[in-house]
């Protein structure tokens, strides 16, 4: 970094804020509804994901002294070590322990210190020091001696962080809209093909809700099975190949040679990072994964989600979701349906590892309309779900050229109004 401006020194991020771990709540404080809890687990890539977050009563949240602030910003020490998230638009929050919160020192910037700590190279650097194989971890103490490299001028900190934040809005608007067509994907889904609206409306004489010509798709009342009448029941594992991943140690990566990341169940929750394995492009083609395949980890913490983070190699514990007779907008959505009934049946394992089997798979059951029907609908949930895939693709992509301008601006290879053309 020789190329570094003279205003811009090396100094440990302690000189620009300390990192204070949050609150030790005990199994007894969990409340069904009450006060979200920022966990490790909701620390997701720049932003909070509180889908299925525990809570605590009004009184603990208070009584902990952690309630997070809107642009808080905060950092996991516990497993996915190293992603951060700045606290938007979610309301009351209370932060969790082995989840650091960023008390910024004055002469920082908090937007310019996002840019810093955000930023993939940040996170690479705290995986490095992390200690532990099974479960990570990282003090506070040890990222707060990180070296980072920063202006003295809060005027250029804030031009900095003005271009990058043009960056990191794009992304946050593509996780808002992604939410809004998720959900309306799913009601559509639920009110289809699970709760039978159409039909049941039908069948007890109530005024149509949906356009006539997809009105006339759905049966006029339900068979003797309970499902709408000429609609089949049919097994999760008959609708769908569940493909499980490699021993990928079998395809070492040849060093100096091409070679491709392991796709395991932590590069499925937080993405591919410098710790992950790589492999041999020698794997089988079906092993392959390729950006909007859809992936179901079937150990450990279940979850099943579109893969958008470049091309990689199925691991063992992983399924690859594929169909010859059915689009992936219904397969991946009846897995969605079944998912939280996987994690029970995986959580009751008395293992260090909990799991489904493929017996649980022909357990589940779909309910799967005609082709001719099921074509329309498709036509209608398919875009949504496109769109999801798409608008996650073009985040990476602006994540990638946010972390790529950082180091440019730093090092006085680009200015801050040559940026400013590139975020636009």
């Amino acid at each position: 970094m020789d190329r570094v401006k003279p205003e811009w020194q090396e100094r440990p991020l302690a000189d620009l804020a300390t990192i204070k771990s949050g609150f030790a709540f005990k199994s007894s404080q969990w409340k069904p509804a009450g006060v979200p809890v920022v966990k490790i687990g909701n620390v997701r890539d720049g932003s909070l994901d509180m889908t299925g977050c525990s809570y605590v009563s009004d009184r603990d949240a208070a009584d902990s002294g952690f309630e997070l602030q809107k642009n808080d910003l905060v950092i996991g020490l516990t497993g996915y070590v190293g992603q951060v998230a700045k606290v938007r638009n979610e309301g009351r929050l209370v932060l969790n322990q082995r989840v650091g919160k960023f008390q910024v020192r004055r002469g920082c910037d908090p937007d310019f210190l996002f840019a810093l700590v955000a930023n993939g190279s940040f996170r690479e650097r705290v995986e490095a020091i992390a200690h532990g194989s099974a479960q990570p971890n990282v003090s506070p103490k040890a990222i707060e001696q990180l070296g980072v490299f920063a202006p003295s001028s809060l005027q250029e900190q804030r031009s900095i962080a003005a271009v990058l934040s043009a960056l990191d809005d794009k992304i946050a608007l593509n996780r808002r809209m992604n939410e809004t067509l998720e959900a309306s994907a799913r009601a559509l889904f639920r009110d289809w093909f699970v709760d039978f609206g159409p039909t049941r409306a039908k069948a007890e004489g109530r005024p149509a809700y949906l356009t006539p010509d997809l009105w006339s798709l759905f049966p006029d009342r339900l068979g003797d099975d309970g499902v709408p009448e000429g609609w089949d029941v049919r097994p999760l594992d008959q609708i769908a190949e569940f493909l499980n991943g490699l021993a990928l140690q079998k395809y070492p990566a040849v060093p100096g040679e091409e070679d491709l990341p392991v796709i395991k169940i932590a590069e499925l929750r937080s993405g591919i990072s410098a710790n992950s394995n790589r492999a041999s492009p020698a794997v089988p083609a079906k092993y392959v994964v390729e950006d909007g395949d859809f992936l179901f980890s079937w150990s450990g913490s279940l979850l099943a989600k579109f893969w958008t983070g470049g091309r990689g190699a199925l691991n063992q514990h992983l399924f690859k979701v594929t169909s010859h007779e059915y689009s992936a907008w219904f397969y991946t959505h009846w897995v969605w349906h079944h998912l939280e009934d996987f994690q029970m049946i995986a959580a009751s394992k008395a293992t260090t590892m909990g799991h489904i089997q493929r017996g649980h798979l022909s357990a589940a059951t779909t309910v799967c309309p005609p082709p001719a029907p099921l074509a329309t609908f498709g036509a209608i949930i398919e875009p949504l779900q496109r769109r999801m895939v798409d608008n996650l693709i073009e985040s990476r992509t602006l994540a990638a050229t946010r972390d790529a301008l950082l180091p440019k601006l730093m090092s006085g290879e680009l200015r801050v109004r040559d940026a400013e053309a590139l975020a636009a």
